[in-house]
């Protein structure tokens, strides 16, 4: 791997794409560090502190995973890649439902580009609507528990400023991810994500490291770092695997010409739906949490923060009810995003068969048939990669600060797998070994 790094950089334009991608990395965590205007930093410092302390720090160290630690520091990019990873979700989903936007699909590039056209105006939309939230809540103090004084000015003009800054924030975080896709190693928002979430990696390992004294604090530190490798180990060997279900096409005369008669398969992944389960039932999990925040006096609120928040996120009630709907999402998501009844005509339409079954129907059925049997381990993989933060507490006592949960290393080991394929391809290109031998 060393070697291939080497000819890597060793390659003019593979460099340049290297070095821009991480130039571009450089600015996203510039920016993730400096402040909006109307905000007291000293303030927010003391705030975060105790919050991530308290009972809801469960809560509050996730947002930080996910943005990076900029979201509840208010910075000019607090609002990170997330309102466009809700943006391309929701367009995905609306794609199945709305005959125009399904009809764009298949019209090929000129369709995905006027799709990724509404994404970018849904993201700045949905950024309005974030920084509109979070500036209300800093204003009121509901930001972080029982911090005021957040804000330098109450005032409109102050207000609506950082509005506006953090929704320019979000657009030049698009505009970046866009820029590492087309002028850097690819995958350009799914290394914006990947760079937010390692980023808060350290300091949650030293977090564990502290929280116990002497040689302890050493031999925790570095058992769950050895389990973090070994998670990672089993998540590369689940996401790699997949069911190829062979493709024949018969002969045909095209003109004067005979053309057909290849043969290729369909590639099923065991996790087929990828962290989009993780993430909906994460949200669902959420939506209680924020109901009992604002009618905190009612009997159901409180058992939500004795079930869901806090030290609750390690309860059995709590677990259960996220294993439940990470699984029914992962069928859900899978339903709507491989249609074997569209594979089954393709086929048909261009002389394509499976072998041993019939063209049309029996195709379709077989193709449910299989990716049934695929999303059952697929799902129940998920969900209990989900859990590995509940199984760190009750192993080592790793509680909030455990810094691989599942939704992180899933998003770290898919990005790390994908980004390194492509390297790896364009040093294939030039004759060079890749990554992967």
């Amino acid at each position: 791997m060393i070697s291939a790094l080497a000819n890597a950089l060793r390659t003019p334009d593979l460099r340049k794409k290297l070095l821009f991608t991480l130039g571009i990395i450089a600015v996203f965590r510039l920016g993730s560090t400096i402040p909006s205007p109307n905000v007291n930093m000293a303030r927010i410092d003391e705030c975060l502190a105790i919050a991530t302390q308290g009972p809801s720090a469960g809560i509050y160290n996730i947002i930080n995973l996910f943005s990076g630690g900029a979201l509840l520091q208010l910075t000019i990019f607090a609002l990170g890649i997330m309102p466009y990873i809700t943006a391309s979700i929701i367009l995905q989903l609306l794609t199945v439902v709305i005959p125009r936007l399904e009809a764009l699909k298949k019209e090929g590039a000129s369709g995905t580009a006027k799709i990724t056209e509404y994404t970018r105006y849904l993201t700045l939309v949905l950024a309005v609507l974030n920084a509109t939230a979070f500036v209300t809540l800093a204003r009121t103090g509901q930001l972080l528990p029982g911090c005021e004084g957040i804000l330098y000015s109450e005032e409109l003009f102050p207000l609506i400023t950082m509005v506006m800054v953090m929704t320019a924030g979000t657009g030049i975080i698009m505009w970046m991810g866009e820029l590492i896709t087309e002028r850097g190693v690819g995958n350009g928002m799914s290394i914006m994500i990947f760079t937010q979430i390692v980023a808060s990696f350290p300091t949650g390992l030293w977090s564990i490291k502290q929280s116990h004294q002497g040689a302890t604090g050493w031999i925790l530190f570095f058992l769950v770092i050895g389990i973090g490798l070994l998670v990672m180990l089993g998540i590369i060997w689940v996401e790699q695997g997949q069911r190829r279900i062979p493709v024949q096409y018969a002969k045909r005369m095209v003109g004067r010409r005979l053309v057909g008669g290849s043969t290729t398969y369909i590639p099923l992944k065991v996790n087929q739906s990828g962290v989009i389960p993780v993430i909906f039932a994460s949200s669902i999990m959420y939506l209680p949490v924020l109901y009992a925040t604002f009618r905190p006096e009612s009997a159901f609120s409180q058992w939500i923060q004795a079930n869901f928040t806090g030290t609750g996120v390690y309860s059995w009630v709590y677990n259960v009810i996220q294993f439940v709907l990470i699984v029914a999402f992962c069928y859900f998501y899978v339903s709507i995003t491989f249609n074997p009844e569209e594979v089954s005509d393709n086929m048909k339409k261009y002389g394509g068969f499976i072998p041993g079954i019939r063209a049309g129907k029996p195709t379709e059925r077989y193709l449910a048939y299989v990716l049934s049997r695929l999303t059952a381990p697929g799902s129940l993989y998920l969900a209990v990669v989900a859990l590995i933060p509940t199984i760190a507490f009750m192993a080592v006592g790793a509680q909030q600060n455990f810094p691989f949960g599942g939704t992180s290393i899933l998003i770290i080991v898919g990005v790390a797998l994908d980004t390194v394929k492509k390297i790896e391809s364009q040093l294939q290109q030039r004759n060079y070994e890749g990554f992967l031998r």
